[in-house]
């Protein structure tokens, strides 16, 4: 700023308010800078400036950069103590999810010999209780993304091997033509009067005999699921890889040994119901009851139940139509219907599913790889115009699942060839009506059989699986798996840890401590510091009525100070001397109104009494003494600057045209009555004054409010 200015209005925080306010600090000049000021010296400097200042003296506590500093360590303060909480509960979230991991090893010492047996242990009884869970179904760690594989398993129980049963099952184009053949070879040369026993003992030896392959399958389902078990449980084991492949290798041994023991014992369920054919069975229908009509009442008592719902996607609809489509399916005992959506609102279409079969899709350009078709055998259209109906899913097993769905509505897969038919025909040839009832005979007796031994098949084989695999599995990772463990491997290689995983551990622990000390360091900032309150908002309604005045793209004007407070001081120009001279000719003194007048100035400040003994003695003394005008004038000279100094508050104008009218009226004045009082006595004008004439005084103190009359 200029000499002899200063800002006081505006650190005031009148010119232009602030919710903070102003801060004034003295920075160093270039001068300072290159005189190499110390730093310590500016700062003297600036307290010295701001103490001694008459604008700032009394604000000086608050100005200066000590105190901006202090000023910006709060707001700093104020800002990390609002953003803790935040933080706060953001690590402690971060800390309670690395407290599970860091618990296994948060005490972890290398140097403990037992750490490796102990680690171990714990692995081997983890793999353990994790690998009962996935079977068992139990545990608070249940899977929201995929079945588990026990889930996966009991699908194979009660889905998978089923479908498998019905399909070698229900084939009976070709079943009745082995009766047919088996009547007429037992027969041979003579003509038969009554149905052969034989006849019926030898189809269902070759019916149950086809029970071998559905049960192996199923076998090998199980082993596969079981092994995709092992390996998803030995994750956890990736700390140590030697580990985790030696467990894995025992554990699957143990699974390909059971397997063999699962399957022989298969084999023998078969080979015993080869053994013996139990016709005095309770359920088996003997030579009376007609087949058709024992389902067709079982099926009236089952009613219309809704069997399985699920998203399918149609394919066989015409290209000009928009190709394949995905719909929601409803299947129940009686019939298949898809709506547009799951809402079930807005029915598409319903088929009746009598006389139905299924069918898998192979081969043609626009196949799909998980699909079916549902026709008519008798070449009927299912589906307005179409023969057929073609759906797919997302996978093989959603596939599956619905085929298992299809059988329990009664529709079959159908396997019928037509190169057989031709076969069966040239073999039989035209069946006479005896022939016809005897084939009618056994094959109802070979399907009340064979609904017996399917049954039996169905609660045995998934019994024998979970007896002699799974549970053994489960019993020998409890039991044996750690001597199995320590008998094989040398313990020290075995526990050897990845590089990775010590990489993880250090890392892992490092941001743990770190976490930990960030929230004890956010506890002793709550309790070690205090916040200060955010000022009141100021008064910011000038600058809305100055944007409404200047425009809407203009800046807005500065506000005028408020009527209570001081006005803003008048800035001075400094003249040659060091005094506060005029910088262009005095104007004539204006007549101003009165305060109290309306449109007038601010009230004239009142001078003290030594200022009207000051302005009295300049009235008196400018009625003579012209010999002495240029002294007195040039002693007076300060008078002016004092005054227009005292009088700054007036009006700017009014310190511009003071100063230099009352230096001429003090010299005029001076001069004229110093001339009349001792002119005469002399006789001519004296520069040295009269003896006893009191000399001028060089700069007496003006007060500073002076009341100019």
């Amino acid at each position: 700023m200029d000499e002899g200015t200063d800002a006081r209005d505006i650190l005031e925080n009148r010119t232009l308010p602030l919710r903070r306010g102003y801060i004034g600090v003295v920075n160093r000049s270039q001068k300072d800078i290159e005189g190499r000021k110390d730093i310590r010296a500016a700062l003297a400097g600036e307290r010295k400036f701001f103490l001694s200042h008459p604008a700032y003296r009394h604000m000086a506590d608050r100005m200066g950069t000590p105190f901006l500093q202090r000023v910006l360590n709060q707001q700093l303060t104020n800002h990390i103590k609002d953003t803790l909480p935040a933080l706060r509960n953001k690590l402690q979230s971060q800390l309670l999810a690395m407290e599970k991991d860091v618990e296994e090893f948060k005490n972890f010492r290398p140097d403990d010999p037992s750490r490796k047996t102990k680690a171990m242990m714990q692995m081997c009884t983890q793999f353990g209780g994790d690998f009962e869970k996935s079977i068992e179904g139990s545990g608070a760690e249940i899977s929201t993304l995929e079945l588990s594989g026990g889930a996966k398993i009991n699908r194979i129980f009660h889905e998978r091997f089923p479908f498998e049963l019905v399909k070698m099952e229900f084939d009976e184009r070709e079943l009745r033509r082995e009766i047919g053949i088996i009547i007429k070879n037992i027969h041979a040369i003579r003509t038969g009067l009554f149905t052969p026993d034989m006849a019926f003992e030898a189809v269902v030896k070759k019916q149950i005999e086809k029970l071998k392959g559905p049960s192996l399958k199923c076998v090998d389902m199980v082993i596969s699921e079981l092994t995709n078990v092992v390996h998803k449980c030995s994750e956890k084991m990736n700390r140590y890889p030697r580990l985790r492949e030696e467990v894995e290798r025992i554990v699957n041994t143990r699974i390909r040994e059971q397997e063999q023991r699962v399957k022989d014992q298969l084999l023998l369920l078969v080979d015993v119901q080869l053994s013996y054919m139990n016709t005095n069975h309770e359920d088996f229908i003997g030579f009376a009851k007609a087949q058709d009509k024992s389902e067709n009442t079982a099926k009236r008592k089952v009613g219309n139940q809704v069997i399985r719902k699920g998203w399918l996607t149609l394919h066989n609809i015409s290209f000009m139509k928009g190709g394949s489509k995905e719909f929601w399916f409803v299947l129940t005992t009686e019939s298949l219907s898809w709506f547009k959506d799951e809402e079930e609102k807005e029915k598409k279409f319903m088929i009746p599913l009598d006389g139905l079969k299924i069918r898998d899709m192979e081969g043609g350009l626009f196949s799909h790889k998980n699909m079916f078709a549902i026709f008519n055998p008798e070449s009927r259209n299912v589906y307005k115009d179409y023969k057929q109906l073609e759906l797919s899913g997302e996978s093989q097993d959603d596939i599956d699942s619905w085929k298992a769905s299809f059988l329990r509505a009664g529709v079959y897969p159908d396997r019928s060839q037509e190169e057989g038919n031709t076969t069966a025909k040239d073999d039989i040839g035209s069946m006479d009506p005896q022939l016809e009832r005897q084939v009618e005979t056994i094959r109802n007796l070979v399907d009340s059989y064979m609904k017996i031994v399917n049954k039996t098949q169905r609660d045995l084989v998934p019994k024998t699986i979970m007896f002699l695999c799974v549970n053994n599995v489960q019993e020998f990772i409890g039991a044996e798996l750690m001597a199995h463990l320590y008998s094989t491997v040398d313990q020290q290689s075995l526990m050897e840890e990845s590089q990775e995983e010590a990489q993880r551990r250090e890392e892992l622990l490092r941001m743990y401590h770190a976490t930990k000390e960030a929230l004890a360091i956010i506890g002793d900032i709550n309790v070690t510091t205090n916040s200060t309150p955010t000022p009141p908002p100021v008064d910011n309604d000038w600058l809305h009525i100055d944007q409404t005045t200047n425009g809407g793209g203009s800046r807005p004007s500065s506000p005028k100070p408020s009527r209570g407070g001081p006005p803003p001081p008048l800035p001075n120009r400094p003249g040659p001397g060091g005094s506060s001279m005029p910088s262009r000719p005095a104007p004539s003194i204006p007549n101003r109104p009165a305060p109290t007048a309306p449109g007038g100035g601010p009230p004239i400040p009142a001078f003290n009494q030594s200022g009207r003994a000051s302005i009295y003695l300049a009235q008196q003394a400018s009625k003579g003494a012209a010999p002495y005008a240029g002294e007195i004038a040039q002693s007076a000279a300060p008078y002016a600057a004092d005054i227009a100094r005292s009088a700054a508050p007036y009006a700017a104008d009014a310190a511009r045209s003071a100063a230099p009218l009352i230096a001429q009226g003090i010299a005029q004045g001076t001069k004229s009555y110093l001339s009349n009082q001792y002119g005469s006595q002399r006789g001519r004008p004296s520069s040295a004054g009269p003896p006893g004439v009191p000399k001028i005084p060089d700069r007496p103190s003006i007060p500073s409010r002076p009341n100019l009359l």
